[in-house]
């Protein structure tokens, strides 16, 4: 006789049916996942290290143009992760999003292969006389350009908002073995990331200098088109969850039914706005009940109890809403500042993929006599700092400050931010300093009339900055993380996460509008962004960034010292908090 199989709660396998624990799910599937993810990263980053010298070398680009093309290719990819997260809760699921967009995003670098193979779609080389006069890229040259880049734009939001949720749905989060293995994916899941970083700044740069764009772009392709067969080989091991509508309608019909109802006078008493005595379960989740609290009143009025008929949950949320919901949506709006202040070291981070490399492209490059470091790969110093950062932080200061301020977690996360923003500081003092020492270098040996000739000045004189952002970020990218994640509504950790990443985005879209500016206020007779980095003033933009930074911290040691955590908040008011089972701490 065969044993009764063990279902879990709240999830389906692919034809519907209640998913099998033996059947489904589990690491299988979750290693399936981690395969797509890894070929994402190593594909997107392939491309976007080396870009900048693909636009000025081949594309004949300005330094401040193809900066620019870079930020704002990486500043779309990330802004796209709330489209796809919206669209993976309310229309497609999660597998669905990471399936289509994976293949937009083939389809994408595709495009950009055939771009480098084709003459046509880029401009001549130029000849050897003509120096600053190259052809640069035409208009339809161009179309094809960015048509490949930002499908690949696209298809990189799509899998980013999905991929490490669907993968947490491999695991039951009601078992506690289980909920042990997904806190593990997490960890494997980050170190994935870095591994298809390290492969792309080293191996496919390396190609891409040396063999040709078209071989580089072209292993791009078939990598993410590998990774999407080993994500649909996985169907039929998935577990699937129902689709529950985005967070983003709940914070709508807050404000929507707070605007309709503005002319209406608060009660004294939040006992008579609209709540559900009866805890409600949403996306298999039992709705954690939040107390009321003075901040936003004006959001309060969405649960002012009007001619709506209450004596069922079953309200329109456009005009009425519950007091938890709008309680939820106030805890957003309170990481809002926390949110703004942390944009500025991305911005920072920008410059690691854009000046620093055209910066490496003048420098002393050789290892030896024969072998010359791709300007690109510099960047493996910061994926390596990132991986030196984190078990230092884990085996040393975790141990001393769970001693010194009795945290077992070490740094709170909003301390954790902070020292990041720190770090990006001494990032660009240090890049300032460098660049003052590479044109000394470049004025006394003769060489600022052509900025292809190399200046004898080893190019690991960078290596400062980008350790300096890549421990920045290990700091910083773990900190936002488990604060959006920990401070969030429960069952908003989908949005959470697109929020955070949105921080990303737009610190490359200030990196674009800073180097806009600059670029026009400086003109073109002492331009700090030149063409001709010997001739320009790149230190004064890195002293621009380093007092904006100074400016930024202060702003955010406000912020991080008026933001009360969630678990405070809620023990202040005698309510036990329950454990974040999506959270986790690197």
């Amino acid at each position: 006789m065969a044993l009764p199989q063990v279902m879990v709660p709240y999830a389906w396998d692919f034809q519907g049916r209640p998913a099998s624990k033996s059947r489904t799910g589990g690491w299988t599937s979750a290693a399936m996942i981690l395969g797509v993810e890894a070929c994402e990263r190593l594909t997107t980053l392939g491309i976007v290290v080396n870009l900048v010298t693909y636009l000025t070398g081949t594309m004949h680009l300005g330094n401040a143009t193809s900066a620019n093309t870079v930020t704002n290719f990486l500043g779309t990819s990330f802004m796209l992760c709330l489209l796809g997260g919206f669209i993976a809760d309310t229309f497609l699921g999660r597998y669905l999003t990471v399936a289509i967009f994976a293949t937009v995003e083939a389809t994408g670098v595709i495009i950009l292969t055939i771009s480098t193979i084709i003459p046509s779609l880029r401009p001549p080389k130029c000849a050897a006389n003509t120096g600053p006069s190259c052809v640069p890229a035409t208009g339809i040259q161009l179309v094809v350009l960015y048509l490949a880049l930002y499908l690949t734009a696209l298809g990189t939001g799509g899998v980013k908002s999905s991929v490490s949720g669907f993968g947490s749905d491999q695991f039951d989060e009601t078992d506690k073995e289980e909920k042990s293995r997904m806190i593990k994916f997490f960890h494997w899941f980050f170190f994935f990331i870095n591994i298809g970083s390290l492969c792309a700044v080293t191996i496919l740069v390396y190609i891409q200098d040396n063999l040709g764009r078209q071989w580089g772009y072209g292993i791009s392709a078939c990598a993410i088109l590998m990774g999407l067969v080993v994500f649909l080989s996985g169907t039929r091991r998935y577990r699937f969850k129902k689709l529950v509508g985005s967070p983003l309608t709940q914070i709508a019909s807050v404000v929507v039914a707070a605007w309709r109802k503005r002319h209406l006078e608060l009660p004294s008493d939040p006992s008579f706005l609209f709540n559900v005595d009866d805890v409600a379960e949403e996306q298999g989740m039992k709705k954690q009940r939040l107390p009321h609290s003075k901040q936003f009143c004006f959001l309060d009025r969405a649960a002012i109890k009007g001619t709506e008929n209450v004596s069922t949950t079953k309200v329109n949320k456009w005009s009425l809403s519950t007091l938890t919901d709008v309680e939820e949506v106030k805890l957003v709006i309170r990481m809002l500042p926390i949110w703004a202040t942390t944009i500025m070291f991305w911005t920072i981070y920008a410059q690691m993929t854009t000046f620093s490399v055209s910066q490496a492209t003048t420098m002393d490059r050789h290892i030896g006599k024969s072998f010359q470091i791709p300007a690109a790969s510099l960047t493996v110093f910061f994926v390596g700092s990132i991986l030196l950062t984190v078990p230092i932080y884990d085996r040393l200061i975790v141990p001393i400050a769970a001693r010194l301020r009795h945290n077992p977690q070490g740094l709170t996360p909003l301390q954790r931010i902070g020292v990041g923003l720190v770090f990006s500081i001494c990032a660009m003092v240090a890049a300032a300093l460098v660049e003052i020492k590479r044109q000394r270098y470049a004025r006394s040996n003769g060489l600022t009339g052509d900025p292809t000739v190399e200046i004898p000045l080893s190019v690991f004189w960078l290596v400062p900055q980008f350790f300096f952002v890549g421990s920045g970020e290990a700091f910083t990218y773990i900190g936002q993380l488990d604060f959006f994640l920990r401070e969030c509504p429960k069952g908003m950790k989908t949005m959470s996460t697109g929020l955070f990443l949105s921080t990303l985005s737009l610190g490359f879209f200030v990196s674009s509008t800073l180097v806009s500016i600059v670029h026009k206020v400086t003109g073109h007779r002492k331009p700090w962004l030149a063409d001709n980095l010997n001739k320009g003033k790149l230190y004064n933009f890195y002293w621009l960034l380093a007092v904006l930074s100074v400016l930024n911290l202060g702003v955010y040691l406000v912020c991080a010292k008026w933001y009360v955590y969630k678990d405070t908040r809620l023990a202040e008011e005698g309510i036990e908090l329950e454990e974040a089972e999506d959270s986790f701490h690197a």
